[in-house]
């Protein structure tokens, strides 16, 4: 048995995503978003995808860079998922040492990994030297069941489209950011670049700005419930939330569940999400929804110097 790591190439996208899907069946990807996002990565981020091949068939994945966007200078990330089949005969302990390999040569202090919540999964992740830091969930919602109903949209309120936003997306990239800064995590973000953002997240390709929904006042973004979709069947929730100053009011809920039914009028079938698990009040919303946990990973993190 021969295993090699190497750089991704754009003709393993459907083996990457048939990894990823296999590994984490909850995880929306496709073909051209893996090509796509070798592409479009900022450059701050420094980036590699690698992938393992066992005699020659790709059978694992590793997202590795520095975590860019993070307050804390040395912070970095390494994402490793190797298909279920194909455990056990090392390609997942060759990605991460490749991978460690190249953020100490970038200087990077501490490496984050999300690790699937199984046991086996967990036991790996201590072996290899991390620490396990907070759980977070993925939720799925079946599409052809009943929704509830929308709610009457509050006086002062307005929804409306993302495609509403073409021509000027930076009220969107103002409320996103505030919206990130206030979600729970290890890591954190601040979104401060919006040429970035522009690329990276309003020109990603699975994005769908006609499903996503935005509560305006005043004209103003004030609520958002963003998706990306597999373009077949399949949506999942980027970002939902509310600007500080206007939450109490179900703004967010409302920009939800107007998304889930405009994606189900589209013919998509299943929707998923993912929440912190000390996210308390996303999570009382999921459920309301129908929403139910069908995976759970957990931060882990290492220490590299």
């Amino acid at each position: 048995m021969t295993i090699t790591v190497r750089d991704f190439r754009p003709d393993d996208a459907e083996a990457v995503v048939r990894v990823l899907r296999e590994a984490v069946p909850p995880l929306l990807t496709t073909a051209e978003a893996q090509v796509w996002e070798r592409e479009h990565t900022a450059e701050a981020a420094r980036q590699r995808l690698l992938v393992a091949e066992v005699d020659g068939e790709v059978v694992g994945r590793c997202q590795t860079g520095l975590a860019h966007e993070s307050p804390t200078p040395g912070n970095a990330y390494v994402n490793t998922y190797v298909r279920p089949d194909r455990r056990g005969r090392g390609a997942g302990t060759a990605l991460v040492a490749a991978a460690e390999v190249y953020l100490r040569e970038l200087g990077a202090e501490r490496a984050y990994s999300w690790v699937l919540g199984d046991e086996e999964s967990l036991a790996y992740a201590g072996r290899h030297g991390y620490a396990a830091r907070r759980p977070a969930h993925f939720l799925r919602l079946d599409l052809t069941a009943p929704l509830p109903p929308l709610p009457e949209v509050p006086a002062g309120v307005e929804l409306v489209d993302c495609t509403a936003f073409a021509d000027d997306p930076r009220p969107v990239f103002e409320l996103d950011a505030a919206v990130t800064a206030d979600e729970p995590g290890d890591i954190g973000a601040e979104l401060d670049d919006y040429a970035e953002w522009l690329v990276s997240t309003w020109g990603h390709p699975c994005q769908s700005r006609e499903l996503a929904t935005l509560a305006l006042v005043d004209g103003r973004p004030v609520a958002f419930s963003a998706v990306v979709t597999d373009g077949v069947s399949r949506m999942s929730s980027a970002m939902t939330g509310t600007l500080r100053e206007y939450r109490g009011r179900g703004l967010a809920s409302l920009a939800k569940t107007a998304t889930l039914h405009k994606a189900r009028a589209a013919g998509l079938r299943e929707a998923f999400t993912g929440n912190d698990a000390e996210n308390a009040p996303m999570l009382a919303v999921n459920r309301k929804f129908g929403y139910e946990i069908c995976a759970t990973e957990v931060r882990h993190v290492r220490e590299l110097g």
